[in-house]
C-alpha cells in the first residue's frame, strides 16, 4: 500500500475503497462549499457512488495511469489529492485535489501539492506537473502561485459547473524548474 509522510502531523495514502464512508460523510458536510468548484456533487448522493468512484481510481493506479491518494491529518481523512492522469509519453502529470471546508486555511493543501510534485519528480521522474483551476476560485490557485508554477494561459469554457461555464487557469512546473527551488 502506498503511504507517503508529508509530516508529523499529514500523509497521503492510496485511496481504498474502505475508505468510502468517510470521504462520503466528508463530502456531505461540505457539500454546499464544494458544489461551487466541483462538478462531480450531484453524481455522488449516496455512499455507494463514492465506493464506486474509489474503485475506479484503484483501477486508476492498477493500470498505471493515476493515482488518488487521501489526505490524513492527524490520522484523519480530510479530503483527497493525487494526479488525475499521467502521461507517461510525455512525461507529465495532472494534479486534482479538494479538502473538507473545516480544513482550510491550516497549510494542508499547500504542503500536499508541493509533496505530490516532489513524487512527481523525485520517484516518477516526470519532467512537468500541471495544477488547473477555475479562474475565479482564487483559494485553488494560490496553491500553485505559492509554490512557484508558472501560470501557462486560460482555457475558456473549460468545465461545466451545474448552469455555468467556468474558465481555467492553466499552472505548469518543469523537473529543472523544480530543482532549481
Amino acid at each position: 500500500m502506498f503511504l507517503y509522510k508529508i509530516n508529523e502531523q499529514l500523509s497521503l495514502k492510496l485511496a481504498e475503497v474502505n475508505d468510502a464512508d468517510r470521504v462520503f460523510e466528508l463530502t456531505e458536510k461540505s457539500r454546499d462549499y464544494l458544489k461551487e468548484w466541483l462538478p462531480w456533487l450531484d453524481f455522488t448522493t449516496k455512499v455507494e457512488d463514492t465506493r464506486e468512484f474509489l474503485n475506479g481510481t484503484m483501477k486508476g493506479y492498477a493500470d498505471n495511469n493515476s493515482m488518488t491518494t487521501v489526505i490524513l491529518y492527524e490520522g484523519e481523512i480530510v479530503g483527497t489529492a493525487g494526479f488525475n492522469s499521467i502521461n507517461w509519453s510525455n512525461k507529465t502529470a495532472y494534479i486534482g485535489y479538494w479538502i473538507g471546508h473545516e480544513y482550510q486555511g491550516k497549510g494542508i493543501m499547500t504542503k500536499v501539492a508541493r509533496a505530490l510534485t516532489e513524487y512527481a519528480f523525485d520517484q516518477l521522474k516526470l519532467n512537468k506537473v500541471e495544477i488547473r483551476a477555475a479562474a475565479d476560485n482564487k483559494k485553488s490557485r494560490g496553491i500553485p502561485e505559492r509554490l512557484g508554477f508558472v501560470e501557462e494561459g486560460k482555457i475558456r469554457q473549460a468545465e461545466w459547473l451545474y448552469d455555468h461555464y467556468v474558465d481555467h487557469i492553466v499552472y505548469g512546473i518543469l523537473a529543472e524548474e523544480w530543482d532549481s527551488k
